[in-house]
Protein backbone atom coordinates (compact mmCIF):
# COMPACT_ATOMS: atom_id res chain seq x y z
CA UNK A 1 0.00 0.00 0.00
CA UNK A 2 0.77 3.70 -0.83
CA UNK A 3 0.34 6.51 1.69
CA UNK A 4 0.21 10.61 0.76
CA UNK A 5 0.99 12.87 3.76
CA UNK A 6 -0.50 16.78 3.82
CA UNK A 7 0.37 18.97 5.98
CA UNK A 8 -2.04 21.99 5.89
CA UNK A 9 -1.07 25.49 7.37
CA UNK A 10 0.81 28.70 6.07
CA UNK A 11 2.55 28.71 9.74
CA UNK A 12 4.31 26.00 8.04
CA UNK A 13 5.26 27.80 4.83
CA UNK A 14 6.25 30.57 5.83
CA UNK A 15 8.90 29.29 8.65
CA UNK A 16 6.95 30.16 11.92
CA UNK A 17 6.35 26.56 12.84
CA UNK A 18 8.57 23.41 11.86
CA UNK A 19 6.85 20.50 10.57
CA UNK A 20 7.19 17.76 12.78
CA UNK A 21 4.50 16.00 11.99
CA UNK A 22 5.31 14.51 8.35
CA UNK A 23 8.43 12.96 9.76
CA UNK A 24 7.18 10.86 12.79
CA UNK A 25 3.69 9.77 10.59
CA UNK A 26 6.12 8.28 7.93
CA UNK A 27 7.84 6.68 10.80
CA UNK A 28 4.67 5.19 11.77
CA UNK A 29 3.66 4.21 8.31
CA UNK A 30 7.21 2.53 7.54
CA UNK A 31 6.79 0.36 10.68
CA UNK A 32 4.24 -1.28 9.31
CA UNK A 33 5.22 -1.58 5.94
CA UNK A 34 3.52 0.79 4.17
CA UNK A 35 5.56 3.40 1.40
CA UNK A 36 5.04 6.89 1.76
CA UNK A 37 5.23 8.18 -1.97
CA UNK A 38 5.08 12.03 -0.93
CA UNK A 39 4.88 14.42 1.24
CA UNK A 40 3.03 18.19 0.14
CA UNK A 41 2.73 20.99 2.56
CA UNK A 42 -0.04 23.26 1.19
CA UNK A 43 -1.24 26.85 2.48
CA UNK A 44 -4.84 27.51 4.18
CA UNK A 45 -6.53 27.74 0.91
CA UNK A 46 -9.40 25.91 -0.73
CA UNK A 47 -7.86 25.62 -4.16
CA UNK A 48 -4.49 24.48 -2.41
CA UNK A 49 -5.93 21.80 -0.18
CA UNK A 50 -8.34 20.60 -3.17
CA UNK A 51 -5.24 20.42 -5.67
CA UNK A 52 -3.19 18.34 -3.26
CA UNK A 53 -5.95 16.31 -2.12
CA UNK A 54 -6.36 15.21 -6.61
CA UNK A 55 -2.47 14.95 -6.54
CA UNK A 56 -3.04 12.65 -3.63
CA UNK A 57 -5.56 9.99 -4.12
CA UNK A 58 -4.54 9.96 -8.05
CA UNK A 59 -0.84 8.43 -6.71
CA UNK A 60 -1.62 6.85 -3.43
CA UNK A 61 -3.86 4.44 -2.01
CA UNK A 62 -4.19 6.41 1.81
CA UNK A 63 -3.82 10.16 2.57
CA UNK A 64 -3.28 11.37 5.89
CA UNK A 65 -3.91 14.55 6.27
CA UNK A 66 -2.74 17.36 9.77
CA UNK A 67 -3.85 21.04 10.17
CA UNK A 68 -6.94 23.24 9.45
CA UNK A 69 -9.67 21.24 12.01
CA UNK A 70 -9.25 24.65 14.21
CA UNK A 71 -12.15 26.67 15.29
CA UNK A 72 -11.38 29.55 13.77
CA UNK A 73 -11.95 30.87 10.05
CA UNK A 74 -8.46 30.17 8.50
CA UNK A 75 -9.00 26.66 9.31
CA UNK A 76 -10.95 25.47 5.99
CA UNK A 77 -9.55 21.81 5.72
CA UNK A 78 -13.11 20.20 6.54
CA UNK A 79 -14.66 23.05 3.89
CA UNK A 80 -12.03 21.40 1.06
CA UNK A 81 -12.76 17.44 2.23
CA UNK A 82 -16.25 18.31 1.51
CA UNK A 83 -16.29 20.34 -1.43
CA UNK A 84 -13.52 18.05 -2.98
CA UNK A 85 -16.06 14.79 -2.17
CA UNK A 86 -18.91 16.13 -3.60
CA UNK A 87 -20.88 16.62 -0.20
CA UNK A 88 -22.42 18.90 2.20
CA UNK A 89 -21.98 19.91 5.87
CA UNK A 90 -24.37 19.01 8.86
CA UNK A 91 -24.03 19.75 12.27
CA UNK A 92 -22.33 17.08 15.08
CA UNK A 93 -24.43 17.82 18.43
CA UNK A 94 -22.14 14.47 20.10
CA UNK A 95 -19.35 17.20 19.00
CA UNK A 96 -20.37 20.16 20.09
CA UNK A 97 -21.87 18.49 23.37
CA UNK A 98 -18.42 17.08 24.25
CA UNK A 99 -16.74 20.59 23.90
CA UNK A 100 -19.49 21.64 26.31
CA UNK A 101 -18.44 19.32 28.56
CA UNK A 102 -14.92 19.81 28.84
CA UNK A 103 -15.11 23.78 28.92
CA UNK A 104 -17.24 23.33 31.55
CA UNK A 105 -14.47 21.23 33.87
CA UNK A 106 -12.02 23.77 32.44
CA UNK A 107 -14.39 26.79 33.69
CA UNK A 108 -14.18 27.86 30.08
CA UNK A 109 -16.76 30.28 27.92
CA UNK A 110 -17.53 28.71 24.95
CA UNK A 111 -17.19 30.90 21.69
CA UNK A 112 -19.13 30.84 18.03
CA UNK A 113 -16.37 29.95 16.81
CA UNK A 114 -16.24 26.33 18.72
CA UNK A 115 -20.04 25.77 17.32
CA UNK A 116 -18.87 25.96 14.13
CA UNK A 117 -16.03 24.01 14.79
CA UNK A 118 -18.91 21.31 14.70
CA UNK A 119 -19.76 21.58 11.25
CA UNK A 120 -18.85 18.12 9.83
CA UNK A 121 -18.74 16.87 6.40
CA UNK A 122 -21.60 14.45 5.27
CA UNK A 123 -20.42 10.70 5.31
CA UNK A 124 -17.41 11.36 7.88
CA UNK A 125 -16.65 8.73 10.31
CA UNK A 126 -15.36 10.70 13.30
CA UNK A 127 -12.20 9.99 14.96
CA UNK A 128 -12.08 10.23 19.07
CA UNK A 129 -9.50 12.94 19.90
CA UNK A 130 -8.37 12.59 23.63
CA UNK A 131 -6.44 15.59 24.15
CA UNK A 132 -8.29 17.71 22.49
CA UNK A 133 -11.84 19.70 20.76
CA UNK A 134 -11.44 18.63 17.10
CA UNK A 135 -12.04 14.57 16.38
CA UNK A 136 -10.33 13.20 13.34
CA UNK A 137 -12.10 12.64 10.29
CA UNK A 138 -11.99 9.33 7.94
CA UNK A 139 -13.27 9.46 4.56
CA UNK A 140 -13.54 6.57 1.82
CA UNK A 141 -13.28 7.73 -1.69
CA UNK A 142 -13.70 5.03 -4.30
CA UNK A 143 -10.28 2.97 -3.38
CA UNK A 144 -8.75 5.69 -1.39
CA UNK A 145 -9.11 6.45 2.34
CA UNK A 146 -8.62 9.72 3.87
CA UNK A 147 -7.51 10.68 7.18
CA UNK A 148 -7.63 13.95 8.49
CA UNK A 149 -6.12 14.99 11.96
CA UNK A 150 -5.64 18.27 13.62
CA UNK A 151 -2.07 19.64 13.10
CA UNK A 152 -0.97 20.26 17.16
CA UNK A 153 1.22 17.14 17.44
CA UNK A 154 0.19 15.76 20.80
CA UNK A 155 -3.27 15.76 19.35
CA UNK A 156 -2.28 14.09 15.72
CA UNK A 157 0.45 11.57 17.72
CA UNK A 158 -3.30 10.33 19.78
CA UNK A 159 -5.39 9.95 17.63
CA UNK A 160 -2.60 7.51 15.42
CA UNK A 161 -1.75 5.94 18.10
CA UNK A 162 -5.20 4.57 19.31
CA UNK A 163 -6.74 4.16 16.10
CA UNK A 164 -4.70 4.54 13.19
CA UNK A 165 -1.81 2.79 13.04
CA UNK A 166 -3.96 -0.55 14.24
CA UNK A 167 -6.58 0.32 11.35
CA UNK A 168 -3.84 0.96 8.37
CA UNK A 169 -2.00 -2.20 10.07
CA UNK A 170 -4.94 -4.78 10.06
CA UNK A 171 -5.36 -2.96 6.13
CA UNK A 172 -1.91 -4.26 4.70
CA UNK A 173 -0.80 -7.46 4.37
CA UNK A 174 2.71 -7.06 3.12
CA UNK A 175 5.53 -6.85 6.61
CA UNK A 176 8.20 -4.74 6.46
CA UNK A 177 11.37 -5.02 8.46
CA UNK A 178 14.92 -3.11 8.25
CA UNK A 179 18.25 -2.85 10.48
CA UNK A 180 20.58 -0.61 10.60
CA UNK A 181 24.27 -0.70 10.44
CA UNK A 182 26.16 1.81 11.91
CA UNK A 183 29.49 2.85 10.60
CA UNK A 184 32.11 5.46 11.54
CA UNK A 185 34.38 7.65 10.07
CA UNK A 186 34.71 5.85 6.61
CA UNK A 187 33.12 7.18 3.72
CA UNK A 188 30.25 6.16 1.55
CA UNK A 189 31.63 5.40 -1.42
CA UNK A 190 34.61 3.22 -0.04
CA UNK A 191 31.86 1.61 2.22
CA UNK A 192 30.35 0.62 -1.11
CA UNK A 193 33.18 -0.57 -2.75
CA UNK A 194 33.81 -3.30 0.02
CA UNK A 195 30.55 -4.24 0.24
CA UNK A 196 29.30 -4.09 -3.30
CA UNK A 197 29.03 -8.01 -4.17
CA UNK A 198 26.92 -8.44 -1.12
CA UNK A 199 24.44 -6.22 -1.85
CA UNK A 200 24.26 -7.28 -5.79
CA UNK A 201 23.57 -10.97 -4.25
CA UNK A 202 20.47 -9.60 -2.42
CA UNK A 203 17.23 -10.83 -3.55
CA UNK A 204 14.76 -7.72 -5.11
CA UNK A 205 12.78 -7.35 -2.23
CA UNK A 206 15.47 -6.40 0.10
CA UNK A 207 17.51 -2.96 -0.49
CA UNK A 208 20.22 -1.00 1.20
CA UNK A 209 20.24 2.87 1.56
CA UNK A 210 23.45 4.47 2.74
CA UNK A 211 22.65 7.76 5.64
CA UNK A 212 25.58 10.12 5.84
CA UNK A 213 25.97 12.27 8.32
CA UNK A 214 29.33 13.89 9.93
CA UNK A 215 31.89 11.14 10.80
CA UNK A 216 29.18 8.55 10.36
CA UNK A 217 27.56 6.36 8.14
CA UNK A 218 24.53 4.42 8.33
CA UNK A 219 23.22 1.29 6.64
CA UNK A 220 19.82 0.71 6.57
CA UNK A 221 18.80 -2.70 5.44
CA UNK A 222 15.13 -2.95 4.08
CA UNK A 223 12.87 -5.61 3.41
CA UNK A 224 9.23 -5.91 2.59
CA UNK A 225 7.59 -9.76 2.60
CA UNK A 226 4.61 -11.49 3.38
CA UNK A 227 6.48 -14.11 5.70
CA UNK A 228 7.63 -11.86 8.47
CA UNK A 229 10.09 -14.47 10.02
CA UNK A 230 11.52 -15.20 7.10
CA UNK A 231 12.14 -12.02 6.24
CA UNK A 232 13.94 -10.91 9.33
CA UNK A 233 16.12 -14.03 8.91
CA UNK A 234 17.12 -12.97 5.31
CA UNK A 235 17.51 -9.20 6.10
CA UNK A 236 19.71 -10.58 9.51
CA UNK A 237 22.19 -13.12 7.33
CA UNK A 238 22.62 -9.94 4.75
CA UNK A 239 23.62 -7.97 7.49
CA UNK A 240 25.94 -10.14 9.55
CA UNK A 241 28.02 -10.86 5.93
CA UNK A 242 27.94 -6.96 5.67
CA UNK A 243 29.42 -6.62 9.40
CA UNK A 244 31.85 -9.33 8.98
CA UNK A 245 33.44 -7.60 5.52
CA UNK A 246 33.35 -4.30 7.18
CA UNK A 247 34.97 -5.12 10.26
CA UNK A 248 35.67 -2.37 13.14
CA UNK A 249 34.15 -0.04 10.51
CA UNK A 250 31.26 -0.77 12.37
CA UNK A 251 30.54 0.20 16.06
CA UNK A 252 26.83 -0.79 16.78
CA UNK A 253 23.27 -1.13 15.78
CA UNK A 254 19.78 0.15 14.90
CA UNK A 255 19.76 3.11 17.66
CA UNK A 256 23.05 2.34 19.16
CA UNK A 257 25.51 5.84 19.00
CA UNK A 258 29.24 5.59 18.83
CA UNK A 259 29.52 7.12 22.61
CA UNK A 260 27.32 3.91 23.58
CA UNK A 261 29.39 1.50 22.15
CA UNK A 262 32.43 2.85 23.65
CA UNK A 263 31.15 2.78 27.17
CA UNK A 264 30.20 -0.75 26.26
CA UNK A 265 34.00 -1.57 25.79
CA UNK A 266 35.84 0.36 28.09
CA UNK A 267 33.22 -1.28 30.93
CA UNK A 268 33.76 -5.05 29.64
CA UNK A 269 37.80 -4.28 29.25
CA UNK A 270 38.01 -2.57 32.96
CA UNK A 271 39.33 0.67 31.63
CA UNK A 272 39.51 3.89 32.34
CA UNK A 273 39.68 6.73 29.83
CA UNK A 274 40.53 10.46 29.91
CA UNK A 275 40.32 13.26 26.91
CA UNK A 276 42.56 16.46 26.69
CA UNK A 277 40.49 18.82 24.02
CA UNK A 278 41.91 22.15 22.99
CA UNK A 279 39.69 22.97 19.79
CA UNK A 280 36.66 20.73 20.74
CA UNK A 281 36.70 22.45 23.74
CA UNK A 282 35.02 19.43 25.89
CA UNK A 283 32.60 18.27 23.21
CA UNK A 284 34.26 14.86 23.39
CA UNK A 285 33.83 14.89 27.17
CA UNK A 286 30.74 15.78 26.43
CA UNK A 287 29.38 13.26 24.35
CA UNK A 288 30.81 10.66 26.45
CA UNK A 289 29.37 11.86 29.52
CA UNK A 290 25.52 12.21 28.22
CA UNK A 291 25.38 8.64 28.15
CA UNK A 292 24.28 6.90 32.17
CA UNK A 293 26.92 4.50 33.51
CA UNK A 294 29.78 6.62 31.95
CA UNK A 295 31.10 7.51 35.07
CA UNK A 296 32.02 3.79 35.45
CA UNK A 297 34.88 4.01 32.93
CA UNK A 298 35.28 8.07 32.59
CA UNK A 299 37.91 10.06 34.77
CA UNK A 300 37.50 13.30 33.60
CA UNK A 301 38.21 15.64 31.10
CA UNK A 302 41.47 18.80 30.81
CA UNK A 303 40.63 21.29 28.02
CA UNK A 304 43.37 23.04 27.32
CA UNK A 305 42.68 25.77 24.82
CA UNK A 306 45.79 27.60 25.56
CA UNK A 307 49.23 27.05 25.15
CA UNK A 308 49.80 27.68 28.45
CA UNK A 309 47.77 25.22 29.71
CA UNK A 310 48.59 22.48 27.44
CA UNK A 311 52.43 23.76 28.83
CA UNK A 312 51.28 24.32 32.88
CA UNK A 313 48.84 21.27 33.10
CA UNK A 314 49.54 19.09 30.53
CA UNK A 315 53.42 19.24 30.64
CA UNK A 316 53.41 19.70 26.96
CA UNK A 317 57.15 21.02 25.98
CA UNK A 318 58.02 24.51 25.40
CA UNK A 319 60.01 23.65 22.54
CA UNK A 320 57.44 21.31 21.23
CA UNK A 321 54.82 24.79 21.06
CA UNK A 322 57.59 26.35 19.17
CA UNK A 323 59.28 23.86 16.91
CA UNK A 324 56.33 22.36 15.91
CA UNK A 325 53.39 24.33 16.93
CA UNK A 326 50.05 24.17 18.76
CA UNK A 327 48.35 21.97 16.18
CA UNK A 328 51.04 19.31 15.16
CA UNK A 329 50.90 15.67 15.64
CA UNK A 330 53.98 16.02 18.71
CA UNK A 331 51.89 18.07 20.73
CA UNK A 332 48.49 15.72 20.71
CA UNK A 333 50.75 13.21 21.60
CA UNK A 334 52.56 14.97 24.39
CA UNK A 335 48.80 15.92 25.44
CA UNK A 336 48.02 12.05 25.77
CA UNK A 337 50.90 11.85 28.27
CA UNK A 338 49.85 14.71 30.14
CA UNK A 339 46.52 13.35 30.20
CA UNK A 340 47.17 10.41 31.43
CA UNK A 341 49.38 11.20 33.95
CA UNK A 342 47.20 14.16 35.25
CA UNK A 343 44.18 11.69 35.64
CA UNK A 344 45.41 8.54 36.19
CA UNK A 345 43.78 6.93 33.45
CA UNK A 346 44.25 3.56 31.33
CA UNK A 347 43.89 5.24 27.59
CA UNK A 348 43.61 8.80 26.67
CA UNK A 349 42.65 10.75 23.64
CA UNK A 350 44.00 14.38 22.81
CA UNK A 351 42.97 16.93 19.80
CA UNK A 352 44.19 20.11 18.77
CA UNK A 353 43.74 22.23 15.89
CA UNK A 354 41.93 25.38 13.92
CA UNK A 355 38.30 25.25 14.16
CA UNK A 356 38.15 28.50 12.20
CA UNK A 357 36.86 30.80 10.54
CA UNK A 358 39.56 32.59 11.20
CA UNK A 359 43.02 31.08 12.83
CA UNK A 360 44.14 29.10 9.30
CA UNK A 361 47.68 29.89 7.75
CA UNK A 362 48.94 28.38 4.55
CA UNK A 363 50.49 26.03 5.92
CA UNK A 364 48.18 24.89 8.20
CA UNK A 365 44.69 25.99 7.09
CA UNK A 366 41.04 26.09 8.92
CA UNK A 367 39.79 22.75 9.47
CA UNK A 368 43.37 21.34 10.07
CA UNK A 369 42.68 18.90 13.21
CA UNK A 370 45.84 16.55 14.77
CA UNK A 371 44.34 13.70 17.15
CA UNK A 372 46.00 11.15 19.34
CA UNK A 373 44.58 8.59 20.90
CA UNK A 374 46.79 6.01 23.53
CA UNK A 375 48.57 4.81 26.56
CA UNK A 376 52.21 5.29 27.52
CA UNK A 377 53.69 2.07 25.55
CA UNK A 378 51.53 2.69 22.44
CA UNK A 379 49.90 5.76 20.80
CA UNK A 380 47.78 6.41 17.21
CA UNK A 381 47.82 9.92 15.46
CA UNK A 382 45.34 11.15 12.59
CA UNK A 383 45.31 14.55 10.67
CA UNK A 384 41.83 15.58 10.11
CA UNK A 385 41.65 17.83 7.12
CA UNK A 386 38.04 18.92 7.62
CA UNK A 387 36.25 22.19 6.01
CA UNK A 388 35.88 26.12 6.95
CA UNK A 389 33.24 25.81 9.04
CA UNK A 390 33.59 25.98 12.66
CA UNK A 391 30.97 24.25 14.37
CA UNK A 392 31.34 20.97 11.14
CA UNK A 393 34.46 21.37 12.26
CA UNK A 394 34.06 20.30 15.93
CA UNK A 395 31.44 17.66 14.97
CA UNK A 396 33.34 15.97 12.81
CA UNK A 397 36.90 15.87 15.02
CA UNK A 398 34.98 15.03 18.23
CA UNK A 399 33.71 11.87 15.98
CA UNK A 400 37.06 11.08 14.76
CA UNK A 401 38.10 11.43 18.24
CA UNK A 402 35.57 8.72 19.76
CA UNK A 403 36.11 6.66 17.41
CA UNK A 404 40.31 6.42 17.52
CA UNK A 405 39.22 5.96 21.17
CA UNK A 406 36.86 2.92 20.41
CA UNK A 407 40.09 1.53 17.58
CA UNK A 408 42.71 2.11 20.02
CA UNK A 409 40.96 -0.23 22.69
CA UNK A 410 39.76 -2.61 19.92
CA UNK A 411 43.23 -3.03 18.69
CA UNK A 412 45.49 -2.76 21.77
CA UNK A 413 43.89 -3.38 24.84
CA UNK A 414 43.47 -7.13 26.10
Amino acid sequence: MKACIIIVGDEILIGQVTDTNSGWIAQQLFSIGISVVSIMTVSDKLDDIQDALRKATSCADIILMTGGLGPTKDDITKIALADFLGVGMYFDTAVYDRIKTMFAKLNRTLSPHHHNQCNMPEGVELIHNSMGTAPGMLFRKDDNIIISMPGVPFEMKAIMNKYVVSMLQGMTKQHLFHYTINTACTGETIIENLISAIVDSMPSHISVAYLPAIGEVKLRLTGQGMDYDLLKSEIMAFAGKITDRLGNIVYGFNDTNLETALMHLCINKKIKVTTAESCTGGSVAARIVSISGSSDYFKGSIVAYSNEIKHRILHVGNDTLEQYGAVSERTVTEMVDGALDGLQADVAVAISGIAGPGGGTPEKPVGTIWICAGNKSQKDTFLLKSGKNRQLNIQAATQYALNMLRLFIIKNIV
